[in-house]
């Protein structure tokens, strides 16, 4: 703004653009208090806005002029810019709230909260273009939060909180396009530019209502010529906006018709009518006549009824339903005789807690004009340069992806607040992850999830930006829309219940461990199996006894009775865990099982030739039980080649020469050579499993259903369990 001369600050221009007069301020502000250094007020010559509305643009232009020069006459130097207000006759508020819910427990930063804003903004739009009746096309000119909240609890701030869920009220206010770019019009005919812009209840609220009281139920009352904006505070913060279309004209128009005069002097009989005990006019036959100004008040006693009760049934709409503590009236409709009383009435409250608002609250508002009076008038003017102090407001223009858009800039906009304008996808803003699938694992709830996207490509004047960085005026914009991340893709092998599931029979004698079954849907797929979405996953609990056979690679000679659990059976038979099953092999595809002796049989030399295909087993209650052991990979590599298991391996082959040995390694066969005894560590030498994908993870390791240790000496028909920990889904 300009400097003033002789105080060398910075002046501030405020002008209040109202139905019936433009008043305008100019003066500035220090650490506390305000100075007004000169005031003007012009009065419309004709109608050119009604209901808080420009209608005529050029003679609305006319009158600003008259003020500007007016104050510059005063000041002694130009003025170039200003700070206006926006009536609420065309304001719509929109009250919600919107939550954003963690993948897991996450400590909250400003990002998260902006980006709660900014949905809370979505979500406001999407309510007002749903519900907007209008043919207006509406912008977002600022937005307050009310209310945060930490997993569903009220909290006054959630920064560094740990959250779960995050959700906040937000009250999000819009104006149409077409009264912004008539404010902007007649402010530009008069020579002016817009400084800063906001709403006349805001800049009411600024004077009339310290913050110190916005932690009262309170509601402010601006009663103009065209509109009586309302406001209501709440803890701490304003919570609601709105407006009726009426105030004083009405009561002007009714002394139009009453006395037969025109409407300036209507105006002038019903100010009069405040002040003095009898009023002087002329009608349009230019008869002089006196009345009492009591005459007037009846005139209009029910006009007020009904103006007072529009606002109270606002207030209680926009207060929940019920009457506040308070209420504050400025502006000069409000002045009006009796208006004060039945709105007390109206909303049951003491007539002392309804009151206009004038000099009372401009204690630290210092007129340098002695002549200048503190009016509830002035209020609106004074709150509009104050209001460039605390937000500086205005409208800029810039290009996204080669539209030229609006936005109301409240000195905080950024790339994402363009997009928002401009009507582009939320979506596309931030990466998205590919589709997960959900399914359930014995009857548990599971879900895999896609990959993440790649964030949207932001560019600011060509060169490389982000969707916080800040605006400037008729910069360019480019957005390239995020992409979706591939969708999840998972598989039976890859489930943690399919890994670490097994079963256990005895067969002839020998403990055999199975991986179980997967039915999905009712079905038996195999571990290569790609999980679908809501797939209902079951492992079973038992085998077939073809399976079991199947899963031992022998053939069973059906010609010979089966037995399980010492009853006949046969290849369709059930078999449960710890089920004991008898039968007779006819040929092995890997390897015959030999069973296990009783303690007191002596055990026979097999022949030679069967050396290198049975599978002999220690029973599994003579081992050492150790307990699990993650080792990471590297320590691993470093335990090859351990000092001798302390037990004698059995041998069938000449002491000192190599011995072959058949094991199974997550149910696969593989055989070991060319070593004269072996432990379990020598397993990682003949199978495929690459120690350093371990991404911090530890290997967890069993041999025949036990926890192994590395040292420990393995035998023919082991059975191997090898695979990573916690697979994380």
């Amino acid at each position: 703004m300009d400097n003033a001369n002789d105080t060398n600050v910075q002046l501030v221009f405020g002008l209040d653009i109202g139905t019936r007069n433009v008043v305008g301020t100019v003066g500035y502000r220090d650490d506390k208090d305000f100075y007004a250094v000169a005031q003007s007020i012009r009065e419309h010559e004709t109608r050119a806005m009604l209901d808080g509305q420009i209608h005529n643009i050029g003679r609305v232009g006319r009158t600003i002029g008259e003020v500007k020069r007016d104050l510059e006459a005063q000041i002694e130097q130009p003025l170039t810019e200003v700070c206006i207000a926006a009536a609420g006759r065309v304001l719509r508020t929109v009250t919600t709230l919107v939550e954003y819910e963690f993948p897991e427990e996450t400590v909250v930063d400003r990002e998260h909260l902006h980006t709660l804003d900014l949905l809370g903004i979505e979500k406001a739009q999407e309510i007002l273009k749903e519900k907007n009746d209008t043919k207006y096309k509406f912008y977002c000119v600022g937005y307050s939060v009310v209310k945060y909240y930490l997993n569903d609890e009220i909290f006054s701030s959630l920064e560094g909180h740990k959250a779960d869920k995050i959700s906040e009220d937000i009250i999000v206010t819009f104006l149409p396009e077409d009264v912004v770019d008539g404010l902007y019009s007649a402010v530009g005919q008069a020579g002016l530019e817009v400084a800063n812009m906001t709403l006349e209840p805001i800049a009411a609220m600024n004077v009339a209502i310290p913050e110190a009281f916005r932690m009262l139920n309170i509601a402010l009352v601006d009663v103009g010529a065209g509109t009586s904006d309302i406001c209501i505070t709440r803890d701490g913060s304003i919570v609601a906006y709105g407006m009726i279309p009426y105030a004083g004209d009405e009561l002007t128009e009714l002394i139009v018709q009453h006395y037969l005069v025109d409407f300036n002097t209507a105006e002038s009989m019903k100010l009069a009518s405040g002040m003095e005990e009898e009023v002087t006019f002329s009608d349009i036959m230019s008869i002089e006549h006196t009345i009492p100004a009591k005459e007037i008040w009846e005139l209009t006693k029910p006009a007020v009824d009904k103006i007072a009760a529009e606002v109270a049934e606002k207030i209680k709409e926009l207060n929940a339903g019920k009457s506040v503590s308070a209420t504050f009236v400025v502006g000069g409709g409000g002045k009006i005789h009796g208006f004060t009383e039945v709105l007390a009435d109206k909303l049951e409250l003491p007539y002392e807690r309804v009151a206009l608002r004038g000099e009372e609250v401009m204690k630290n508002i210092h007129f340098v004009q002695e002549e200048v009076r503190k009016d509830p008038l002035l209020v609106t003017p004074i709150g509009i340069c104050l209001n460039y102090y605390e937000q500086k407001n205005n409208f800029i223009m810039v290009h996204f992806n080669g539209e030229r858009i609006k936005l109301y800039d409240n000195n905080r906009l950024t790339v994402v607040d363009a997009a928002l304008q401009a009507g582009f996808p939320n979506e596309q803003l931030f990466p998205r992850r590919g589709k997960a699938i959900h399914f359930t694992v014995n009857g548990k709830s599971r879900i895999a999830r896609g990959e993440p996207g790649e964030s949207a490509v932001v560019e600011v004047n060509g060169k490389a930006a982000s969707i916080n960085t800040p605006l400037e005026p008729n910069c360019y914009i480019t957005i390239s829309p995020s992409t979706e991340g591939t969708r999840a893709a998972y598989t039976i092998e890859q489930l943690e219940e399919y890994i670490s599931s097994t079963i256990t029979f005895v067969v002839n004698r020998k403990e055999i461990t199975c991986t179980k079954f997967v039915e999905v849907n009712g079905s038996l797929e195999p571990p290569s199996y790609q999980i679908a979405e809501n797939d209902v996953i079951e492992t079973r609990n038992y085998y077939t006894l073809g399976q079991l056979a199947e899963f031992m690679d022998v053939e069973v000679d059906k010609n010979e009775e089966i037995f399980v659990n010492n009853r006949p059976a046969d290849m369709q038979t059930l078999v449960y865990e710890n089920f004991e099953i008898e039968w007779s092999v006819i040929s092995y595809a890997t390897a015959p099982l030999v069973p296990k002796e009783p303690d007191n049989v002596p055990k026979t030399e097999q022949p030679d030739s069967l050396n290198e295909e049975e599978l002999a087993e220690e029973d599994s209650g003579e081992k050492e039980q150790m307990p699990e052991e993650e080792v990471r990979p590297e320590a691993l590599a470093e335990r090859k080649n351990p000092a001798p298991y302390e037990r004698e391996m059995p041998q069938t082959a000449a002491e000192g020469e190599p011995r072959k040995l058949l094991v199974f390694v997550n149910g696969r066969p593989v055989r070991l050579e060319n070593k004269e005894s072996y432990v379990f560590v020598d397993i990682f030498d003949y199978i495929d499993f690459d120690l350093s994908q371990s991404n911090g993870r530890g290997i967890v390791t069993r041999v025949n259903g036990a926890d192994a240790q590395y040292t420990q000496p393995l035998f023919d028909g082991d059975r191997i369990d090898i695979h990573w920990k916690e697979i994380e889904i």
